[in-house]
């Protein structure tokens, strides 16, 4: 066979093969991605700032003796509600409990005696509150600087808001509270003061914000760790989809669809909303109807070949 009898076989051959690896490279390709269809759905989308915060009196009130001396008893206990104008505990002065300790060896006739015409002090709560620190025991001796009772008259929780997130925080905005403790139990509450100095924790700048419980449930206490996610923007009733199903390029957000007649897919642009951590709101170029692809790249784990170690010992080999 000649030479120009043999050109036509050769070039049937390499069509063959460009074909082939076009193919495997086609196949290849698909094997690597993974699509979903799906529809969009009516939901709800809410849009929140998360922070720590933690649990304190809104207004924290110590209770000191007026005079120097000692505590003779103590009336009430933590966890206790007061009201304004109840004794909290009952003390002696300086001079008072020295009398007493001499009438105390004298007899009891004597201690009563001096006790009826040496009336204690009583120390009095100025509002209406809950005790939340009372450790002082009768008995021990304490000065016009000491704190015998501590008394708050509501718990609220106190967020650190980074500055990138305060300009969102406005007063009256709807949050919802978590205690650490109490993981299952959720508190709704609103902003109630957003703080005009800022402090520096942990290398952040942060602005405290008091959130105002809606109802302080019993298992609330002082210096209780918690998070709060205050409420940004929140919609009931719109059309979502996953985010993963938005494309984006220098046009603007897009979708795959596959129509309905031509059962081809096609991109469609897309109008958006507010979006949260999942889904994303969709103001208009879709219907809950459309079907929507969502392609996806597979992982493939990049292994490579592993060399030889010039440091690692080499096997001798037998002769």
């Amino acid at each position: 066979m000649t030479k120009n009898k043999k050109w036509p076989i050769y070039f049937f051959i390499v069509v063959v093969i460009v074909i082939a690896v076009f193919i495997l490279k086609s196949r290849q390709k698909s094997s690597d991605e993974t699509v979903q269809e799906i529809e969009p759905v009516i939901g709800a989308i809410q849009m929140s700032i998360t922070s720590t915060a933690t649990v304190q009196p809104q207004n924290r009130l110590e209770i000191k003796p007026p005079i120097n001396g000692r505590i003779d008893k103590i009336l009430v206990k933590e966890g206790e509600r007061v009201k304004a104008g109840q004794t909290l505990a009952l003390m002696s002065s300086t001079e008072r409990a020295a009398l007493l300790d001499a009438a105390r060896a004298r007899g009891p006739e004597e201690m009563k005696y001096w006790e009826d015409v040496y009336k204690a002090t009583p120390l009095i709560t100025p509002i209406d509150g809950e005790v939340i620190v009372s450790t002082d025991e009768p008995g021990q001796t304490v000065t016009s600087s000491d704190v015998v009772v501590v008394l708050s008259d509501y718990l609220i929780v106190q967020a650190q808001v980074d500055e990138t997130d305060i300009g969102k925080v406005k007063f009256g905005q709807r949050a919802g509270i978590t205690l650490d403790a109490y993981p299952e139990i959720k508190i709704a509450g609103k902003v109630d003061h957003i703080y005009y100095e800022s402090e520096v924790v942990n290398n952040v700048t942060i602005y405290k914000v008091d959130i105002l419980p809606d109802s302080v449930p019993d298992v609330f206490r002082s210096g209780m760790s918690a998070t709060v996610a205050i409420v940004e923007k929140a919609k009931d009733n719109i059309l979502i989809l996953p985010l993963s199903a938005i494309k984006r390029d220098e046009e603007g957000p897009y979708v795959l669809v596959r129509g309905e007649k031509t059962q081809e897919v096609e991109e469609r642009r897309i109008q958006t909303g507010i979006s949260d951590e999942k889904n994303i709101e969709i103001i208009s170029g879709l219907t809950a109807s459309d079907k929507v692809w969502i392609v996806t790249q597979k992982y493939k784990a990049n292994i490579a070949k592993t060399g030889t170690n010039p440091l690692m010992p080499v096997p001798r080999r037998k002769k």
